[in-house]
């Protein structure tokens, strides 16, 4: 993937940083994008410290308009997208009985509606240059279901969908699709979390550790190589065996 150009949402902290680590440090350009500028300029700087090449841009992946701006400049200012990972995700959870739906309509507009979005918008130059690679994070709650997130596993669920039907869509075109299904990983997102929750969380996992940004990352690297280039429409948990 050397001087390619990759784009990754979220990616000011977490998975989606790591990610963008990873990448560049194969030999991918890396734009990050995020809502937090800040953030975002200081990844940037860790990686034009190393001697890679990064391209902040912010992005409000609730906006359709807000998408096709930062894509487009990406694009413009800094060469044409070969890898999208839509790693950008929100949570809002409740019961479904109570779920607002307002809650509802938020985090499927994230984390379903701007990872569609942001690949209709990559698409047409993947088509020109017959190779491309779309690395969607979904989760292993979309799998398997969770009370009290009705929301974010039916927006992670409809990932893996979108997953396989853009990869049938594509694949003559040299495009692969894929989805990586983190487990519970050590992100701001499960910080909050109560030691004795995540004790039980332990309980379930056959490898006894809770994952890191970059266990997450490393499979998106592979997904995103020369390597896996036969491989699309798959889902690939890093998730310690939680679920099987």
């Amino acid at each position: 993937m050397t001087n390619r150009t990759a784009f990754i949402t979220g990616a000011s902290r977490g998975i989606g940083r790591a990610c963008a680590v990873a990448l560049s440090e194969a030999g991918a350009r890396v734009a990050v994008a995020a809502r937090s500028a800040d953030q975002l300029e200081e990844l940037a700087g860790q990686v034009r410290a190393r001697g890679r090449d990064a391209f902040p841009v912010a992005v409000d992946m609730s906006s359709a308009d807000s998408i096709k701006e930062a894509l487009g400049k990406t694009a413009k200012d800094f060469g044409p997208i070969a890898i999208l990972v839509n790693n950008a995700g929100i949570t809002k959870d409740g019961l479904a009985m109570r779920m607002k739906k307002d809650d509802w309509d938020a985090v499927i507009a994230v984390n379903l509606t701007g990872a569609f979005l942001a690949i209709q918008q990559v698409l047409p130059a993947m088509m020109r240059e017959r190779w491309g690679r779309i690395i969607n994070i979904s989760s292993v709650v979309g799998e398997s279901g969770n009370p009290g997130q009705a929301n974010y596993v039916a927006s992670k669920a409809g990932l893996i969908g979108l997953t396989k039907s853009i990869a049938q869509e594509m694949g003559s075109r040299n495009v692969t699709v894929n989805a990586v299904a983190p487990g519970y990983i050590e992100t701001d997102m499960t910080s909050s979390l109560s030691r004795e929750l995540k004790d039980k969380m332990l309980e379930h996992i056959p490898l006894k550790r809770i994952g890191k940004p970059e266990d997450v990352a490393a499979a998106v690297r592979f997904l995103a190589s020369e390597e896996a280039g036969y491989i699309t429409g798959h889902v690939l948990d890093v998730n310690g065996g939680i679920y099987m």
